[in-house]
């Protein structure tokens, strides 16, 4: 007899269980775990045909609380979120490149904690075992053999800590599905592939959305392995329903914003078992948070919050960002603020940061640890490159990519820079050096101004400079700087490293020094 099988999936929830985005208390916003909970419990009730739920990864990282779980609390606790994902009951996990931010022991402890199967088909251990619970399951519905095989972006080394991910292999997403999805399909009657990674292409057009490195494999996949019936994909924090090559395909934005939800119907006396196939999303916004798994979790919140409370020190001066895109043209005193944290703590006169998102505002007059992870959103640490002036320029010409001129000749941001995702983090401006980006040049010939102490940089002049640890190993297209270029390290994250400048320095001055200048 025909059903109807139900998946419902989130993903790149990154810690967002409360409707808050922690910038202040008793937030009240339109996304967030809680809010996905009441979707799935009803999506759930709406039915007596079987549901799959499923998570397609990014649950560790990403938020205050991910922060204060992994990195402030003794000891760090992965498991103390894990219960809000085992109280949701969900069937299977996949793991997501943010998992591994954190190191290795706490991604084991978080997968021990789950009370769900987390899948990784083509991320493998030192005896070439997937690591985690395995590559895919199996499970009988109905008298049906399902099949969910979980795939992860294969591009993780080229950000990572390598220390986070030592004795690992990262096999390609492709050739992993082109083994698994034909084998899969003659011990199974349906295959679902759960893909941490996003798609490459329009997926009207099939034109590319972005280099085609390997990051996103998603059109790829669809087109060139036969016998996926359903695909459920996250990473690039988009809202897709739709079908691609006949394929239902779902993704279901970040934050817990929405759930993606695809109806296959099965006809177990049919020779191609689905004979027909929906996906939509189901949004979150208007749904009431969830009192039981609020309940779970309110031990956590309230941990959270109070450690974000924490007072560190003052400002004298303005150190507010009120318009993002201006912070980008003109030096702001949060920017330079938070260059003079990186050189500090690396002993180096050089450095690169980014406004990693247009929710950074800066500091108030008074600073608490939530001013400072809700503006330095990542769990970064810092290395320091020794590097010639040709890989300065080069850095500067990458950076000069974020800007564009539109048929008015105005200056905005290159549309690639916001869709499919938003990549704001991969724009960086410098301290210790004096530049200018002119941005009606051609792209590779924008920086027309770039000088030390008073002297032009020369293609072999030599620099210490300090940069995060995913832009130092090349992260965000930045091939001029590599692992092979580290001298040194600072192993803390610069959450902790702000907050060990403020006890030093418990009063800030606001100042900006305007080394660099964009113009058109």
């Amino acid at each position: 007899m025909a059903f109807n099988l139900t998946l419902l999936s989130t993903s790149d929830v990154h810690g967002f269980v409360y409707p808050t985005n922690f910038i202040k208390r008793h937030s009240n916003l339109p996304f967030g775990l809680l809010r996905a909970v009441t979707v799935i419990e009803n999506e759930r009730k709406s039915t007596t045909d079987p549901v799959l739920t499923i998570d397609a990864g990014d649950v560790l990282e990403g938020s205050p609380l991910t922060e204060y779980l992994a990195k402030f609390s003794n000891p760090p606790a992965p498991h103390r979120l894990l219960k809000a994902y085992n109280a949701i009951n969900y069937d299977i996990g996949v793991l997501g490149n943010h998992e591994f931010n954190y190191g290795l022991n706490y991604l084991k402890t978080a997968i021990q904690s789950a009370t769900y199967p987390i899948l990784s088909a083509n991320i493998l251990d030192e005896e070439n075992h997937p690591i985690g619970d395995g590559a895919y399951r199996i499970f009988k519905i109905k008298g049906v053999r399902v099949a969910v095989l979980g795939l992860t972006t294969a591009y993780i080394p080229f950000w990572e800590d390598p220390v986070h991910i030592e004795g690992l292999k990262f096999n390609k997403v492709l050739e992993t599905a082109k083994h698994y999805v034909p084998w899969l399909k003659e011990r199974a009657d349906v295959v679902i592939v759960v893909y941490h990674g996003g798609f490459e292409r329009d997926l009207k057009t099939g034109l590319e959305t972005e280099s085609l490195r390997g990051e996103n494999v998603g059109y790829k996949l669809l087109e060139t392995v036969k016998g996926i019936d359903a695909l459920i994909s996250a990473h690039q924090h988009r809202l897709i329903a739709t079908k691609l090559f006949g394929i239902p395909v779902v993704q279901a934005g970040h934050r817990g914003a929405a759930v993606g939800k695809i109806v296959l119907k099965i006809d177990p006396k049919s020779a191609h078992m689905v004979v027909g196939a929906t996906s939509e999303l189901c949004s979150t916004a208007k749904m009431p948070v969830h009192k039981d798994i609020k309940a779970v979790m309110a031990d956590v919140e309230a941990d959270t919050q109070n450690w974000l409370d924490q007072p560190l020190g003052r400002v004298h001066g303005n150190m507010k960002i009120t318009d993002p895109f201006q912070a980008r043209i003109e030096e702001s005193a949060f920017i330079e603020f938070i260059q003079k944290v990186q050189m500090a703590a690396t002993g180096t006169s050089t450095s690169a940061t980014a406004l990693f998102n247009d929710e950074a505002t800066g500091f108030g007059e008074e600073i608490s640890m939530r001013e400072v992870v809700t503006n330095y959103v990542y769990p970064n640490s810092l290395a320091v490159l020794r590097v010639s002036g040709t890989d300065i320029r080069a850095a500067l010409e990458v950076s000069a990519k974020y800007f564009k001129l539109n048929e008015h000749d105005e200056l905005i941001v290159n549309p690639r820079y916001l869709t499919p995702k938003k990549r704001h983090y991969n724009y960086d401006m410098y301290e210790g050096i004096d530049y200018t980006l002119d941005i009606s040049k051609p792209v590779g010939q924008r920086v027309t101004r770039l000088s030390c102490k008073g002297h032009v940089i020369q293609p072999n002049d030599s620099f210490e400079i300090v940069l995060n640890k995913y832009r130092a190993v090349g992260g965000g297209h930045y091939p001029m700087f590599s692992e092979s270029k580290i001298i040194r390290e600072n192993t803390e994250a610069m959450s902790e490293l702000i907050a060990d400048y403020l006890q030093k320095h418990p009063i800030i001055e606001a100042t900006v020094n305007n080394n660099f200048k964009i113009i058109k």
